[in-house]
């Protein structure tokens, strides 16, 4: 037997040993193995900590447990083979005392979670442990499907509420609509439920029932509706159509999952057969990513056969792989826009960064997150329910870049980790960037993420608009005004009169936000009691106050033009669905999609974009 076959089967055995120990390890617990020589390491540990006589102490000093001596502890060895199986021995040890030894009893199974997510605190932020629901709601956005009734529903108002019922599902059929409160499930009350909770109940076997008592603004009664199960799937593309009658298509794709690629080259075959698609605006903002067979695919539509897309490296010389298109492109010569922002991540930074490297089109939008490492996931099979997602290598785009942003890639020092949402500007200078060329000649930079080529900064909302879409009052007014309304149709506008509606809806909800003169007007509030000089002050503050209240007003009336898009918007949803909402929001509001729309029916810009320098350099 080889020396590295022996070794193997020590650490195997080790290792089960380990589990078992951990599972069984309590006095007078016969351990039961058919290993002779997991039998033959056991008794080595009994020995060992016999041996070592624990020290008992009652102390007060706090000693830090996490000291360390400057320089190489004596004790170190070189990180071997034999390292690695001293080092689990020693974790062994380590459980098996806790176990036994602590002063109250503790779940063997918690023990083990909590010490595989003690080795994983150090990696970066995307190695992590997944349990039982986390791990299913990963396939399930990786798969595309679920079991259930489909809709989407928030906890709003201490009851579950339907924010959009899913179009074609056994909910959508059945005629429940955005803003319906959903009082019971199943006989049992959503008072006070979370969402997490109200999903679970109404998730099931397809084909199984499940009865929901609804009350919808409007209808005086409860109404009860059973809702046969289904296999729901999750669609990748959004929406697709053209522009303001224009031959320019706008797709949009949230998600890379098992079908996505099915799904564009449907999306991309109907557009082609409604008219010549000179251009096309590819929506990829806030798309996190996903599957990576998915992101070749979807580079495939733009890119011609045997072009390379992305290769990945992991620690060693010969872990590279390099992946390559493979078919004919459904969309190869028109011109093309991608939309990205910083929360484009992942599989989207692939496609993204592949067109650009290739010239194939023009990137429009904010810095892309930078997430470039190569997740694997390693079932922990049996009966335990968890898995470990591990980073194993790093994304590479044609051009040499590497998509991992540095800042992205440890764990944040309390536990935590940045998400898209988190980043609202690079840290990096384009001085500081490293310099790389596109297959054009075209010069793009490094450092983490996908630098457009054109950049359009994200709308900063005002305090007022944060405050208005946190607390659903868009929502919740175009639930009630949709009700008392029912001739509105697509070509509706927001009038003066509506605004003045909506402003007297916020005052019956009694809605209030504090603004930044309001929080400074409060902190001297509380000096001035402190210090029982309300009778010098108060007048002044009461000035201060009604200066508040001006400023409330001011703000509204500032952000007239978001507060009736918003509006709009959600009556769009309510009324026409995700299709009504691009339709009559996305394709003629958006300041994004409109300048990407500019630069598309104007030939000579986006030319002189896209040739970029004479000298070509093949990647």
């Amino acid at each position: 037997m080889s020396i590295l076959r022996k070794f193997s089967l020590q650490l195997v055995a080790l290792t089960v040993t380990a589990l078992a120990l951990i599972w069984a390890a309590s006095d007078g617990i016969a351990l039961q193995t058919s290993s002779a020589e997991t039998d033959i390491i056991y008794q080595e540990l009994q020995q060992e900590l016999a041996s070592l006589n624990p020290i008992i102490i009652a102390d007060t000093v706090n000693i830090k447990a996490n000291d360390e001596t400057d320089g190489a502890s004596p004790h170190e060895l070189p990180d071997t083979r034999e390292t690695l199986f001293k080092n689990i021995k020693l974790f062994n040890n380590m459980a098996y005392r806790v176990k036994n030894s602590y002063m109250e009893e503790i779940d063997s199974k918690d023990l083990v979670k909590a010490g595989i997510r003690g080795m994983l605190q150090n990696l970066d932020p995307f190695s992590v442990l997944l349990e039982e629901k986390s791990y299913d709601r990963l396939m399930e956005s990786t798969h595309g499907k679920y079991e259930g009734v489909g809709m989407q529903i928030d906890n709003r108002e201490d009851y579950i509420r339907v924010i959009s019922p899913i179009e074609g599902t056994p909910a959508y059929r059945l005629g429940l609509q955005a803003g319906d409160v959903i009082r019971e499930i199943d006989g049992t009350s959503t008072y006070k439920m979370t969402t997490q909770d109200a999903a679970d109940l109404m998730r099931g076997t397809a084909g199984t029932e499940v009865t929901l008592t609804v009350k919808r603004t409007g209808v005086p009664d409860l109404m009860e509706y059973v809702i046969e199960r289904a296999v729901i799937e999750l669609k990748s593309v959004n929406y697709y159509g053209f522009i303001d009658n224009s031959n320019i298509g706008y797709l949009r794709l949230n998600r890379f999952a098992e079908e996505t690629g099915n799904e564009l080259r449907e999306a991309v075959n109907d557009m082609k057969s409604q008219k010549k698609m000179d251009g096309m605006i590819f929506d990829l903002r806030s798309n996190g990513g996903g599957l990576l067979t998915q992101a070749i695919e979807t580079a495939n539509l733009f890119l011609g056969p045997e072009k390379l897309v992305v290769y990945t490296r992991g620690r060693t010389q010969n872990s590279e792989r390099r992946y390559y298109s493979e078919t004919e492109a459904l969309f190869p010569k028109g011109k093309l826009v991608i939309l990205v922002d910083g929360g484009t991540a992942s599989a989207s930074e692939i496609v993204s960064g592949a067109v650009q490297d290739w010239d194939r089109g023009i990137i429009m939008g904010e810095n892309t997150y930078g997430k470039g490492l190569v997740q694997q996931i390693f079932p922990a099979g049996g009966d335990y329910g968890i898995a470990l997602k591990l980073t194993t290598a790093k994304y590479y785009i044609p051009s040499g870049r590497c998509i991992q942003r540095p800042e992205h890639s440890k764990k944040d020092p309390l536990g935590g980790h940045a998400t898209p949402e988190d980043e609202v500007a690079d840290t990096l200078n384009i001085e500081e960037k490293e310099i790389f060329f596109t297959n054009g000649g075209r010069t793009v930079y490094g450092g983490g993420g996908i630098v457009p080529d054109i950049e359009s900064e994200r709308d900063m909302y005002e305090n007022i608009e944060i405050n208005l879409e946190r607390k659903s009052m868009f929502f919740d007014f175009c639930v009630q005004y949709s009700s008392n309304h029912p001739e509105i149709n697509e070509s509706f506008e927001v009038s003066d009169e509506i605004i003045a509606e909506f402003r007297s809806f916020l005052k019956g909800k009694e809605f209030d936000y504090k603004t930044a003169l309001e929080v400074s007007l409060d902190e001297m509030k509380e000096i001035v009691e402190d210090e029982s000089k309300q009778d010098i002050f108060d007048q002044s503050l009461e000035q201060l106050a009604k200066m508040v209240e001006h400023e409330k007003d001011a703000d509204f009336e500032k952000s007239d033009k978001y507060i009736r898009r918003a509006i709009k918007r959600e009556l769009m949803v309510k009324l026409y669905g995700q299709t009504g909402m691009y339709e009559q929001i996305v394709l003629k509001t958006d300041p994004v999609v409109r300048q990407a729309f500019e630069l598309l029916i104007n030939d000579k810009e986006y030319s002189r974009l896209i040739d970029g320098k004479d000298d070509k350099a093949e990647l």
